[in-house]
């Protein structure tokens, strides 16, 4: 029988997974018949998020100051996160939907093997000529993404499979060496879980310019 956990996979997560875990937390678990007394309210959670999506900004700037406060920034936001999900955990009762209904993901200590989440691609955009940025909705626990795409022809047609390449930050992927003025179908997949793998994403077209 498996047991019921909150995922602390944000703990040593990306930057950017980090901030959208909070995000979550901050939009869900507030407000919830089953969490009535969170340990940390909800205008410190938004004042520690927003400290640290400054922090990252700053730290773009360079320096090794810049950095410090940005890491110190994001240990303070882990905290208050760590807070809730023992909070949580303790407050679902097993319940796989109360949990989820927080914003936080859940783990099984259950031995089965378990793919990741299949990715969804959120939106292509164009960058520079020859240069699509996919961007996919990010799934937990995961190292990072691998990506494939086909040129498509008269018809719809796709041409032969093209690796992509494997990307950690899931909001901007670059993919490039396309060519202008043709339509290209793209699909991405998670890498890591028990199987190495989630299954490859629906297909979403777009065309370079």
């Amino acid at each position: 029988m498996s047991t019921l956990r909150v995922l602390l996979g944000f703990v040593n997560a990306p930057d950017h997974f980090l901030e959208e875990t909070a995000g979550a937390v901050i939009d869900n678990l507030y407000g919830k018949p089953a969490f009535p007394t969170p340990p940390v309210t909800k205008v410190a959670l938004q004042a520690g998020l927003t400290a640290f999506t400054d922090a990252i900004a700053g730290q773009a700037q360079g320096g090794t100051a810049a950095t410090a406060d940005k890491n110190n920034k994001r240990d303070a936001l882990v905290a208050l996160l760590r807070q809730l999900a023992a909070y949580v955990q303790d407050k679902s009762g097993g319940d796989l939907a109360t949990l989820l209904g927080s914003g936080f993901e859940a783990v099984s200590t259950s031995r089965a093997k378990q793919p990741l989440p299949k990715p969804q691609i959120a939106e292509i955009n164009n960058g520079n000529s020859g240069q699509l940025l996919v961007k996919v909705k990010p799934v937990p626990n995961a190292k990072c993404y691998e990506g494939r795409y086909a040129a498509l022809g008269a018809g719809g047609a796709a041409g032969p499979l093209q690796n992509a390449g494997l990307f950690t930050n899931s909001r901007a992927m670059p993919v490039n060496g396309l060519t202008p003025g043709t339509m290209y179908r793209f699909e991405f997949r998670a890498v890591g879980g028990t199987t190495g793998y989630s299954d490859w994403s629906d297909a979403v077209s777009h065309m370079s310019m």
